[in-house]
């Protein structure tokens, strides 16, 4: 792992911008004097890590005490994009403007992203749990499709934090049943790419036996920013 710049911010909060192979990312880490846990911080459906309210949750997480990390992985972000993904992109854009269905337009776009991106996320996890000053446990934040397969996978996430608001292929959907750490599922309830059935069926399915839905009016981009500092709280009560 290479660190190519960082800064300090007002609360004393480290910010680092990262290159581990091909993979770029940005790392907060808090002010302490013993390892804290680690936080990983993904955007719905590989958005890039610099969109602005994913650094805004990023700080705000690291501020409650954590180390934060967040990355670019394969196929998301500002990363190379194959021609079969950029198809994909296209064939979205037409379907939604024109009204038709899309759910097999999405399964062939994010069923690929979430394969590509967990091999990513498992890399960078293991490099960041052997620097200096962050420790476990380890907690999960954002894209759900992705969080589901990294917590299927990887025994190390301890708790997560899944946002309804991404699409969620079959493969995922059935992975959820595998998932028993402790779950904070947050859905917008008139969203309107998500339907509502759809978001709660697939809290149903998930495995864990400690597992809390917020359902908040409005639509996808409306999550209120509250949720952000009872999410802190959720990880308090499982990371620390």
């Amino acid at each position: 792992m290479h660190f190519t710049s960082e800064r300090r911010l007002d609360d004393g909060t480290l910010e680092r911008e990262f290159t581990l192979g091909e993979i770029p990312g940005t790392l907060w880490t808090p002010r302490s004097d013993v390892p804290v846990p680690l936080v990983l911080m993904a955007h719905n459906n590989g958005l890039p890590k610099s969109q602005s309210r994913l650094v805004a949750r990023g700080r705000t997480t690291a501020a409650h005490g954590y180390a934060v990390a967040t990355i670019d992985a394969a196929g998301c972000g500002d990363r190379p994009r194959s021609a079969a993904e950029e198809q994909a992109r296209a064939d979205l854009r037409r379907a939604l403007q024109a009204g038709e269905p899309v759910d097999d337009i999405f399964e062939s776009l994010i069923g690929p992203l979430v394969e590509k991106a967990v091999p990513d996320w498992r890399t960078t996890l293991d490099a960041l749990l052997e620097l200096p000053g962050i420790g476990g446990p380890v907690g999960y934040s954002g894209w759900t499709a992705l969080g589901i397969r990294l917590a299927a996978e990887d025994s190390r996430i301890a708790a997560a934090g899944f946002f309804a608001g991404g699409f969620v292929p079959r493969a995922q959907r059935e992975e959820a049943r595998q998932i028993t750490v402790p779950l904070l599922f947050l859905l917008q309830w008139d969203d309107e790419g998500n339907p509502r059935q759809r978001a709660l069926d697939l809290f149903d399915a998930f495995g864990s036996k400690e597992k809390t839905l917020h359902a908040n009016l409005g639509g996808h981009t409306g999550t209120p920013w509250f949720e952000v500092e009872d999410g802190g709280r959720f990880y308090d009560r499982h990371l620390k």
